[in-house]
Order: C-alpha cells, then structure tokens, then sequence
C-alpha cells in the first residue's frame, strides 16, 4: 500500500506542476481559483509522498558505498545554494537559467546516490524525472530568456551563508527523524 501511496503522491506533484505547461489554456479558464487547487494539490502530494514513503516496506535495491555519503553533502550544499541564489538572484542565477530546477535535480540525484532503496529510487527518481521535463516544457514554451542583472557580493554573501545555515537545519531535521546525514 505505501508504494502506491508514494507514486500517487509523485504523480500528483508532477501533475499539479506540469499542469500549467501541458493545459495551458484549461489552466487559464481557472483563473485565480486555480492557483488554490494546485496549491492543495501540491500539498495532498507532499503529505502522499511523506506517508507512501514511510509506509513503504524496504527493499534494498543497490547498497551504496559509504563514500558516496560525502559527495551527497556536497551536492546538497550546492542544492541549497542553488535554491537561495535563485530567491536572491546571485550571479549563478546569469548562468543556470532554472535554478530551483536544477537544485531540485541536484537534490534528487544526491539523495539516489546514498538511498539504495525501492521507496528511494521512486521518491528521488519520480522527483528528478518531473525536474527535468519540467525544465525541458519550460524551454519549449519560452525560449527567449533575459539574464537578471549581476547581484552585489553582498547578496552573493548571503546565499552562501543562507546555504550554510539551510545545510545545518536540513541536518538537523534529519537527525530528528532518524537519520544522520554528515557522518
């Protein structure tokens, strides 16, 4: 019961994202009433994904080497720096035309590399699946793309101590759940 809780909750994040994209106009004829429904939609599916996650029995499907546990802090530190510069608009944000995208990508592939569980590889997997059509309908539908302005190192300072400080309470929550992320 937990797989299927866990892929209906995948389904509903990418579905309620890619709406936009995939029914423009249907989208559209919502109006502002529509944004309420995809926000709950996107709440339904986090809560899915969260107990499918839970619920789902374990079956391990590839056991990961204990040196990957770095390399996935490392591409976490980068996701949550990532996710902050694209809110601050540092000079990432000139190169990285999708950002949050790319962190959210970046997220799904750390969290692949140390999770060698079925429950894993759907979470992770699904969630970088819809990042990367997400980023690829974007592309189609606007492919005109104008470059923010260069941002002060002082916003460059505070992404970076924004990563820092996201880095410490993704960890800690972790930790509370169970799970110790740096060791």
């Amino acid at each position: 019961m937990g797989y299927i809780v866990l892929i209906l909750g995948v389904a509903l994040w990418a579905g309620a994202h890619l709406f936009k994209r995939l029914a423009p106009q249907r989208r559209a004829a919502m109006g502002e009433r529509g944004k309420g429904l995809v926000a709950l939609a996107l709440l339904v599916s986090i809560v899915l994904m969260v107990l499918g996650y839970r619920w789902a029995g374990y079956a391990q499907v590839w056991y990961p080497p204990a040196f990957l546990r770095h390399l996935n802090n490392l591409l976490m530190l980068l996701a949550v720096y990532l996710f902050a510069a694209s809110i601050m608009q540092t000079r990432i944000t000139r190169v990285i035309r999708h950002p949050q995208l790319t962190a959210v990508k970046t997220w799904a592939l750390a969290h692949l590399l140390v999770n060698g569980s079925l429950a894993g590889f759907i979470l992770f997997g699904g969630l970088l699946a819809w990042a990367v059509v997400a980023v690829i309908l974007i592309n189609r539908a606007q492919r005109e793309w104008q470059r923010p302005q260069p941002a002060s190192m002082l916003v460059e300072g505070g992404a970076v101590l924004a990563a820092l400080v996201g880095m410490f309470v993704i960890g800690m929550i972790h930790n509370w759940l169970g799970v110790w992320p740096f060791g």
